[in-house]
C-alpha cells in the first residue's frame, strides 16, 4: 500500500486556507451574535428579496410619517396653547367691561381702559407664538410674526377714530378697520404680518392629511383683538371728558369680547379635533411599523442560540488549528531521527 503524504510546503497552504475559513465564519457569526441579523440575508430570504424590499419601503414611509405627525403634534399644541393663553387674558377682562355703566367714575373708566391696554399686549404676544424658529399662526411666512406690537395696532387705530364723537361711531370705525379687506390699509394690512396662504396640510398616513389654516387673521383672534381695542382706546383719550360715554364704549367692547369667546371656543375645538386625527394617526402607524418589523425579523432574524452556538465552535477550532501549526512549527529532523 502506497502513503501519499502532503509537503511541506502545500501543508502550509493549507493551514492558511483553513485560518482564513476559519476567520470568515467567526467574523460572520460574531456579526449576527451582535446584530441579531443573519449576514446573508438573501440566503435568508431564499433568494426572494422582494417581501423584503416591499417592508423595508413601507417602513421608509412610515418613518417619514412618524416625522410628520411629530411636527403637526408639536405645532397643533402650540396653536392650541396660544389660543387658550389669548382667550383666558381677554375673558377676565369681560366682566369688568360689561359693568363699566352700572357706577361709573372716571377712575374706573381708566383702570378698566388701562388694564384693556394691557391684555391686547399679552394676547398679541401670544398669538406670536413660535416653535424652533418658527412662527405658527403665519401662515406660509412662519420665519415672519404674524402681528405687530399692540402699541402699533392703537397708534393705527387712533387716526381711524379721531374725528368720532359717539360710543357708536367709534365703534363702528374700529369694527370696519379690522374687517377691511386686504389692500383697503385696515388691520390686514398694517397689524397682519404673515401670509393669506395657510400652511400646507399635514400628510400623517396613506390618504390622509390634517389641515392647519388658522392664523392670526382668523375672525374669531381679530373679534377679540377688536374689543380689546375698542377698550384700549379709551385709555388713549378717545371720547375725553365724557366719563359715561366713555363708560358705554367700554360695555361694547365687553360685548365684543363676550361674543368673540364663544367663536374662539369653537376654533380651539377644530385644533384640538385636528390634535385627535394627528395622534389617532401616530398610533396606527407605530401598529403598523410594528407588524412589519416583526414580520422583517422572521425573515432577517439570526437565532441567537445557534449563532452563539457556531460562534463556540467556531473558536475551538481555531484554537485547534493554532496548536497544530505550533506543533508542527517545531518540528525538527534531528527529533524525528530520535
Amino acid at each position: 500500500m502506497t502513503y501519499m503524504g502532503i509537503g511541506d510546503l502545500a501543508l502550509g497552504y493549507r493551514l492558511r486556507h483553513q485560518d482564513f475559513q476559519l476567520k470568515q465564519q467567526l467574523h460572520r457569526l460574531s456579526a449576527e451574535v451582535t446584530t441579531g441579523r443573519v449576514t446573508d440575508v438573501a440566503a435568508a430570504a431564499a433568494g426572494d428579496l422582494s417581501s423584503l424590499a416591499g417592508i423595508e419601503r413601507s417602513l421608509t414611509r412610515l418613518g417619514g410619517y412618524r416625522i410628520a405627525t411629530t411636527e403637526a403634534a408639536e405645532l397643533l399644541a402650540g396653536v392650541q396653547s396660544a389660543l387658550a393663553t389669548a382667550q383666558e387674558t381677554a375673558a377676565g377682562l369681560a366682566p369688568g367691561l360689561l359693568g363699566a355703566t352700572l357706577t361709573p367714575t372716571d377712575r374706573q373708566v381708566a383702570t378698566l381702559a388701562n388694564d384693556a391696554a394691557q391684555r391686547l399686549a399679552g394676547v398679541v404676544s401670544a398669538l406670536n407664538v413660535r416653535t424652533g424658529d418658527r412662527y405658527l399662526l403665519s401662515g406660509i411666512a412662519t420665519d415672519t410674526p404674524p402681528l405687530g406690537p399692540a402699541e402699533a395696532i392703537l397708534d393705527a387705530l387712533g387716526p381711524v377714530v379721531a374725528s368720532q364723537t359717539t360710543p357708536q361711531g367709534v365703534a363702528a370705525a374700529v369694527v370696519a378697520w379690522f374687517d377691511a379687506p386686504a389692500g383697503s390699509g385696515g388691520f390686514a394690512d398694517t397689524a397682519y404680518r404673515g401670509s393669506a396662504r395657510p400652511l400646507a396640510d399635514f400628510r400623517t398616513a396613506d390618504g390622509q392629511a390634517v389641515p392647519m389654516t388658522i392664523t392670526a387673521a382668523a375672525e374669531p383672534l381679530r373679534d377679540l383683538m377688536k374689543g380689546l381695542a375698542l377698550a384700549a382706546l379709551v385709555d388713549r383719550g378717545a371720547l375725553a371728558g365724557r366719563t359715561e360715554e366713555r363708560a358705554t364704549l367700554l360695555v361694547t367692547a365687553g360685548e365684543v369680547i363676550a361674543a368673540a369667546d364663544g367663536d374662539l371656543t369653537g376654533l380651539r375645538a377644530r385644533v384640538g379635533s385636528a390634535e385627535a386625527a394627528v395622534e389617532a394617526s401616530g398610533v396606527r402607524n407605530a401598529a403598523e411599523t410594528a407588524r412589519l418589523e416583526r414580520a422583517r425579523n422572521d425573515i432577517v432574524a439570526a437565532d441567537p442560540y445557534d449563532a452563539a452556538t457556531a460562534l463556540e465552535a467556531v473558536r475551538l477550532q481555531t484554537e485547534t488549528l493554532y496548536s497544530v501549526t505550533a506543533r508542527l512549527s517545531q518540528l525538527r529532523l534531528s527529533e524525528y531521527l530520535k
